[in-house]
């Protein structure tokens, strides 16, 4: 069957080379944040506890584009030696890989919750794991997204709580 006809009812591109299926909108792309300004001296307002490699590769990629710095630690004891460094300023978001079982997120993140009240806490999983979601909102996680979504979101959140304070509360 000859399907010459498909190219003159959608010009000479085709329904494919939109975008897509015919009748579905195109993809939305969110646009990138602003970096900020750079800061050399800056201390670091963000904690990672992740060991996936691929995640840590794009986290640190994003931040490096932001001009953010993140801390990525191993544990608790090390996230405190840190703050520490760090003087008064508290972290402003500690991320976790809800999957990292060498960080123990599930017993961690009500330690870390009582001691960083204003800290934000935001962990990432697998689309399907909706009981580890549950349990973790459960023991205090303020954000839990599935990994699809925190990669989708992943400027916007660095910026957001890699601004010094000031800056951050203008916004």
């Amino acid at each position: 069957m000859d399907h010459n006809y498909r190219s003159a009812l959608s010009g000479d591109k085709g329904p494919r080379s939109r975008g897509g299926r015919p009748g579905f909108a195109p993809s939305y792309a969110p646009a990138e944040p602003d970096p900020l300004p750079p800061n050399e001296d800056a201390n670091s307002r963000i904690f990672a506890f992740v060991d996936d490699l691929f995640f840590q590769a794009k986290i640190q990629e994003t931040a490096r584009k932001l001009n953010v710095k993140v801390e990525f630690v191993k544990n608790e004891k090390d996230m405190l030696e840190r703050i520490k460094q760090n003087g008064e300023e508290k972290p402003s978001l500690v991320i976790f890989d809800m999957n990292n079982t060498n960080a123990k997120p599930l017993t961690l993140i009500p330690k870390l919750k009582t001691k960083l009240k204003k800290t934000s806490i935001i962990g990432f999983l697998s689309h399907v794991q909706g009981d580890l979601k549950q349990k973790a909102h459960e023991v205090g996680c303020d954000m839990v997204l599935p990994r699809s979504a925190f990669s989708q979101n992943l400027p916007q959140l660095l910026r957001r709580h890699g601004a010094p304070e000031d800056q951050a509360a203008a916004e």
